[in-house]
Parts: structure tokens; C-alpha cells; sequence
């Protein structure tokens, strides 16, 4: 499992096996099953975590108890919650499975050891970083200046994995739309794909 991490690591920069085995000592492996809680609102986050298998949300939960999602996390995507995470505070989201997951787990104080002792490291993170910080303002952009059809053909586009894992009404709050609105934009598509 630990290759896809290598495999991702590799995209960026080149690390020798003994380099990769130290990175990767770094690392601790947990399974989730589904439903589980990774992160959960008030509590201290001390990882980021890598995606080996299954599949996760990010939300936040609004005073009348309405869940709006803020990512998903797919095999070979991080996910945690950023500020708590860096800040060493507590988790203003949560993060649970949609289905059994298993992730490697890496503490801030590892990443930070990492990042101290290798600069291949540093700079493998602070790409990533930077991809993420591009992905979440492509994000706002999106959900301020798109209609829900585009929300929806840009998420199809990008990630078509996302449909046979999530449900459908996880869907409609990542784009921010009613699940009706939701079925009725995915009767339009399948309508619009036979022409």
C-alpha cells in the first residue's frame, strides 16, 4: 500500500529506497470503518493524513444541523482539518469514512522532523501545499461565481470516481444545491449525453 505514497512523492521528487523507508518510518497506518470519525469537531488534530483505500468527507455542521461539505478525500489524497492542524488546536470540522477506509497517519511533529532533515521533503510539501491552497480558491470561485449546472459538469469532469462512492446528497451540499436540484441536473446530463 505504502507504494501509492511512494508513487505520489515520486511526482515531485526522487527518493532513494533508504530515503523512502525513513520517510515512510515516519508514518503510522489506521483502518476506519465506515462512519467512523478521523477528525471530529473540538478535538486537538495531530495528523494529516495520506489515503490508501476508501473514501472520506470533510463538512461542517451549520446551527440547524445542516451539513455542508468541504472535501471529499479519494486513494491518494490528503485530508485533515488545515488550521487546526497546523495552529495545533482544535478541530473546527469533522472528517469521517463514507466507506472502510485505510489511511497513514503523519503528526505534525513528524512533518515538521521531515521537513528540518531532508529539504526533498520540504519541498515536496510545500508543493503540495501550494496545489491545495490553488484547488481551494479554484473552489470559492466556483461555488461564488458558477451556476449549479457548471458545479456540477466541473465535479463530473474532474473526478467521475466520486459518483459510484458518494451519496448523492453529499453531492447536492458539495455543490451546494437540494438533492432535487441534483437529480433534476443529472437528468439534464443523461439527457443531454444520447444527442
Amino acid at each position: 500500500m505504502s507504494r501509492i505514497l511512494r508513487q505520489q512523492i515520486a511526482k515531485i521528487i526522487q527518493l532513494t529506497d533508504l530515503e523512502f523507508d525513513y520517510v515512510l518510518n515516519h508514518f503510522s497506518t489506521r483502518k476506519f470503518k465506515k462512519n467512523q470519525f478521523v477528525v471530529q469537531e473540538g478535538q486537538l488534530v495531530e495528523n494529516d493524513f495520506f489515503i490508501l483505500s476508501g473514501c472520506l468527507k470533510s463538512y461542517s455542521t451549520d446551527a440547524n444541523g445542516k451539513e455542508h461539505i468541504i472535501q471529499f478525500g479519494m486513494p491518494d489524497w490528503w485530508i485533515t482539518d488545515y488550521q487546526a492542524y497546523y495552529n495545533q488546536i482544535a478541530a473546527t470540522v469533522n472528517i469521517d469514512c463514507i466507506e472502510e477506509s485505510e489511511l497513514l497517519c503523519l503528526s505534525y511533529t513528524n512533518r515538521e522532523k521531515l521537513c528540518a532533515e531532508m529539504h526533498k521533503m520540504e519541498h515536496f510539501f510545500r508543493k503540495k501545499t501550494n496545489k491545495r491552497n490553488v484547488a481551494l480558491q479554484q473552489r470559492i470561485l466556483s461555488l461564488l461565481s458558477s451556476n449549479a449546472k457548471e458545479r456540477y459538469d466541473k465535479l463530473l469532469g474532474e473526478y467521475p470516481q466520486l459518483f459510484q462512492k458518494v451519496p448523492k446528497q453529499l453531492i447536492a451540499s458539495y455543490i451546494g444545491v437540494t438533492r432535487e436540484t441534483l437529480s433534476r441536473l443529472e437528468r439534464e446530463f443523461v439527457g443531454g449525453s444520447r444527442h
